[in-house]
């Protein structure tokens, strides 16, 4: 039997995940008390006998306050009797849970009355103990909703090598900003900027003729490979730390043309490390030209 727990900070997509892992065929319950998971099991593994009842999912989370103490306890005895489980969890910045929760108006389990932000603290404190047992760690921070069905299926699908550390490598404008959920930003400004070029101004660097006008040059060939030795380095040890995700912004001055260039050659040269890569490019269309009127 696939026996799959979704955990996590509230807020972080668990109920969008449950519906996925319906969708793949899991027989899905939200919040089960913590106590009643043996007997589920037992029952789903009579289903099993019969023919069907091969997949579960259960939701569990921070309302099962009382039982969460017990959930340790209960899957060591899962495991000790030969039944295997998967324990995913799902992560979220502080900053974008909050603001979830205000768009939707919901209150935090927690919150009763108080503070997200400090019901949001407690949580993690709460379950810090059942995230060190995930097989798992999905950060929803900057998902949309499409990419976190991407990865539910590379996980329980199968369909292609899992690995739970994900790299956001981000071009950006320093005019507009250095983006703030940044772990590493990189300045490529000192590169040949191809706005001087007429012909080359409207485009970006996601058209060939800027992105080779920028790496012609010698010291974007070297940046690169220099960057790339950087960050192949580090995630080791990020991971060791118990990082599970690594944005590393790059900006030029309206981030059209260097960083956007610098971030595609870095994602290129990172396809050969075993990690999840996402690119995005947050200020690509706002120096765009506007059309002219005919």
């Amino acid at each position: 039997m696939q026996f799959v727990i979704v955990t996590g900070m509230s807020g972080a997509g668990k109920s969008s995940v449950l519906k996925m892992l319906e969708d793949l065929g899991y027989f899905c319950v939200d919040n089960l008390p913590v106590r009643l998971i043996p007997k589920m099991t037992k029952m789903m593994l009579e289903e099993q006998e019969q023919g069907s009842g091969d997949k579960m999912a259960l939701g569990i989370d921070i309302r099962n306050l009382q039982g969460l103490s017990e959930l340790d306890a209960i899957l060591d005895d899962l495991g000790e009797k030969g039944h295997p489980y998967q324990v995913l969890f799902l992560e979220a910045d502080d900053s974008v849970l909050v603001k979830r929760y205000k768009e939707t108006r919901r209150n935090h389990p927690l919150a009763l009355q108080g503070r997200v932000d400090k019901a949001i603290a407690a949580e993690r404190v709460e379950l810090a103990h059942i995230k060190k047992r995930a097989d798992y760690i999905l950060d929803t921070s900057h998902m949309l909703v499409r990419e976190l069905k991407h990865e539910i299926d590379r996980i329980f699908l199968g369909t292609e090598e899992y690995e739970n550390f994900f790299v956001t490598i981000l071009s950006f404008g320093f005019k507009y900003g250095i983006p703030e959920d940044s772990d590493l930003v990189f300045d490529v400004r000192f590169l040949p900027n191809p706005y001087y070029i007429p012909e080359l101004k409207p485009l970006t660097g996601n058209d060939c003729p800027v992105y080779d006008y920028v790496m012609a040059a010698e010291q974007a060939k070297v940046f690169q490979k220099q960057l790339f030795e950087m960050v192949k380095f580090l995630i080791p040890n990020y991971i060791t730390e118990g990082k599970n995700q690594l944005v590393i912004s790059i900006g030029c001055t309206g981030g059209k043309h260097r960083s956007v260039t610098m971030v595609r050659a870095l994602a290129d040269q990172m396809k050969a490390l075993p990690y999840t890569v996402k690119v995005e490019h947050r200020d690509i269309e706002k120096d765009a030209a506007p059309l002219k009127e005919q």
